[in-house]
């Protein structure tokens, strides 16, 4: 029983121990260095870990090289990953990755320049962030570590970068769009003016035709003949200026066109007819 009570103890605690083991397994680095070789003054060289960050910010002139080295460790294991880049960032979150050179003993390496950072990088006016970022395939979980700020220092002599955003499609900005008032009617003396010119005509007409020779006395024959085709042709003349009329006053473009449609077709048939009996009389030589 003793025997057994131990096996039953020991068990649980291994594979406690297991899990334990597998969840403090990670991706990390250490012996993190950041060199600054410039031309003009003395290297500048800062350490760091995956828990601690350079705390002075790193400068890097427009004739200088920042150099990264580390050792990646899987757990506490020495190894190369499938992944390891150096990610400058700026406070906008534009980001430019930069992979590192790693060697199968897990140490490696990768070198910055001003050229070797985008012209958007370039323009920032604050410090670029600089993270590690560490993984590969399997179970054991990557890290994505901040370790150092990098503060720009442009060359004033030179060209300044220049850089033009691209067309992006997105929201815009909400459109107030004033419609144009509706249409309105003239003033009613504008409409009385015109009104009277158009039935001053009317008369007008009619001398004219006297004056040119029409015979009234055919109009008796002529309603005798064809009654119906005069008077619908009259009729629909009428009709017409009266839809002329309701559209001015009341109706839109789509309330007229069915009825200019109907008077039209109308007017055609019953003219048809009315002047086939003129033609008729004429032909028998009645002026």
């Amino acid at each position: 029983m003793p025997r057994t009570t131990m096996r039953f103890l020991t068990a649980p605690t291994l594979l406690a121990l297991a899990a334990a083991v597998h969840a403090a397994s990670s991706w990390s680095f250490s012996d993190g260095t950041v060199t600054v070789a410039s031309k003009t003054a003395d290297d500048v060289v800062e350490k760091f870990t995956d828990t601690e960050r350079v705390k002075k910010t790193v400068t890097l002139g427009h004739q200088d090289t920042i150099k990264v080295s580390l050792t990646t460790k899987e757990g506490s294991k020495a190894k190369r990953p499938h992944q390891a880049f150096l990610v400058v960032k700026e406070a906008s979150g534009l980001e430019a990755p930069f992979p590192l050179t790693v060697k199968e003993s897990g140490k490696g390496a990768v070198q910055i320049t001003q050229k070797d950072l985008p012209v958007q990088l370039l323009l920032s006016q604050s410090p670029l962030e600089a993270s590690l970022i560490v993984a590969s395939s399997g179970s054991t979980k990557g890290s994505v570590t901040p370790v150092f700020d990098i503060a720009l220092k442009l060359d004033l002599n030179g060209p300044s970068p220049s850089y033009e955003a691209p067309l992006r499609y997105g929201k815009l900005a909400e459109i107030h769009h004033i419609f144009r008032a509706d249409p309105k009617n003239p003033p009613k003396i504008v409409s009385l003016v015109f009104s009277l010119a158009v039935l001053a005509t009317v008369p007008a007409l009619f001398v004219g035709w006297l004056v040119l020779g029409a015979n009234v006395n055919h109009i008796q024959k002529a309603l005798g003949s064809a009654p119906i085709s005069h008077a619908v042709f009259f009729g629909s003349i009428i009709v017409m200026e009266g839809v002329f009329f309701l559209y001015y006053s009341s109706w839109n473009l789509l309330q007229i066109l069915p009825a200019i449609g109907i008077v039209s077709v109308t007017a055609f048939f019953s003219g048809s007819k009315a002047l086939g009996e003129v033609q008729r009389r004429r032909e028998a030589g009645e002026r």
